[in-house]
């Protein structure tokens, strides 16, 4: 018979809201970064080895953090594991979404 109240999120809702904020934040890089570059008027080649577009996915990255606490994620609890899921799932979620742009020919 336990009478504490639960505040914040469940463990469950706190991992499939990173999760989601994490891939839309990569995928929002990704046209963040085409955008950057010029994707269709830019070469491909050109385009895929500007380093700008890993400034992107670092502000990306960064923008997260302050949008989880927004939304009730406790992120004073993150561990090096939880930040390196955030990095891993926004990264990953870029590099495919950003290949495809630029191995498709879309122009932004």
């Amino acid at each position: 018979m336990a009478t504490e109240t639960q505040t914040g999120l469940s463990g469950h809702m706190r991992g499939v809201t990173v999760t989601t904020l994490a891939c839309l934040a990569g995928i929002g890089a990704a046209f963040g970064s085409g955008a950057l570059v010029g994707l269709g008027a830019t070469p491909v080649a050109e385009a895929a080895t500007n380093q700008q577009t890993l400034a992107v996915l670092g502000a990306f990255v960064l923008a997260q953090f302050p949008l989880l606490r927004v939304v009730g994620v406790d992120v004073g609890d993150f561990g090096a594991k939880d930040y390196l899921y955030v990095v891993f799932m926004t990264f990953t979620l870029w590099y495919i979404s950003y290949g495809i742009m630029l191995t498709s020919g879309v122009s932004l």
